[in-house]
């Protein structure tokens, strides 16, 4: 397919973004970030980690995405006594017929909604890792294959720590993106304000895309074109985040371990994701650096020096964007 045929078919394929977008604006103020990057994960089939103080309007943001897509949606409250039974069902012994039969769990929905996944203790995160990595689910001696599409989303609070277990980095590295969720600004607090201070405030939307569309959008983002040079750039940052002595020696203090071969495929991923957003059939420099952040923020482990002096991963990051090549 020719370049020019591919921004035709990408013109006429992606018209239900906007309306996505335009219809999630009806429940939400701001935020174009978080919907931007809930909608990349959805090209990408990934799943999201989303990290804000309670309020910010992340739990209200994937049901107005469910809401807007013609695809079924559960939310699940983590909970320090929550069992894997709970999330992905169990076997049910029937005496009259002397066998055991699947009672399939509610993670059998288009979008999960895992609240506050950080309370939840090893062994249901070890369940939810089976069903996000192999969009399937064992029970007894068989395995279920759960529906398409199939995302987790699922948010963590930062500050309130008490009663929570650290996800483990297996788990993280699972996470397409690790979104960081900001407070709204005055105009937008404002508009909040007047429009949600009701006890009718209006969180429902409407159907206005399918999963098939999706799908067919999907195919089209595996065809945006990445330019060898960007290939070697996406590669070459992925290498720094591992050996970052090599472009600015007093990082090699500062990171104790870089981002795996998961990190160089998503980032790739989400670039064409995001060209293909803003209707191009190529991928820029840009977008790989829009993407950096959220792509690698949770794959880059940093020293206890680097917490000593207050660093943050996102620093980390701008710093090595800032040291390598732009082609």
């Amino acid at each position: 397919m020719t370049t020019e045929n591919l921004q035709e078919r990408i013109a006429e394929t992606s018209g239900w973004i906007q309306a996505v977008k335009d219809e999630m604006g009806r429940v939400l103020v701001g935020q174009e970030r978080l919907v931007d990057r809930l909608l990349i994960g959805l090209l990408c089939n990934g799943h999201i980690l989303l990290e804000g103080v309670p309020g910010l309007a992340k739990t209200l943001a994937v049901k107005a995405l469910s809401g807007s897509l013609h695809a079924s949606f559960a939310r699940f409250q983590f909970t320090p006594d929550l069992l894997p039974a709970d999330l992905v069902g169990t076997m049910v012994y029937h005496p009259q017929e002397t066998k055991f039969e699947p009672k399939l769990g509610p993670i059998f929905n288009n979008l999960i909604l895992a609240d506050e996944i950080n309370r939840a203790p090893a062994k249901v995160q070890s369940a939810l890792l089976e069903a996000m990595q192999e969009r399937q689910v064992t029970l007894g001696d068989r395995s279920y294959p759960l529906p398409q599409p199939f995302l987790v989303l699922a948010t963590q609070n930062p500050i309130d720590q008490e009663g929570t277990y650290q996800l483990p980095e297996a788990q993280l590295d699972r996470f397409l993106l690790k979104v960081t969720v900001g407070y709204p600004t005055k105009d937008e607090e404002l508009e909040i304000l007047d429009r949600m201070a009701t006890s009718t405030p209006p969180y429902q939307t409407k159907t206005v895309a399918t999963p098939e569309q999706v799908a067919g959008s999907r195919e089209l983002v595996n065809e945006v074109y990445i330019d060898p040079a960007i290939r070697k750039y996406i590669v070459q940052i992925i290498h720094t985040t591992r050996f970052p002595a090599l472009v600015d020696a007093p990082l090699k203090n500062l990171v104790r371990s870089g981002a795996s071969p998961r990190g160089t495929i998503n980032l790739a991923l989400t670039a064409r994701a995001r060209a293909f957003m803003q209707g191009r059939a190529f991928v820029t420099p840009q977008d790989v650096k829009d993407m950096a952040l959220d792509v690698l923020r949770h794959r880059i482990l940093l020293t206890y020096e680097a917490e000593a002096e207050e660093m943050t991963t996102d620093s980390v990051i701008e710093r090595i964007m800032s040291k390598v090549a732009v082609p």
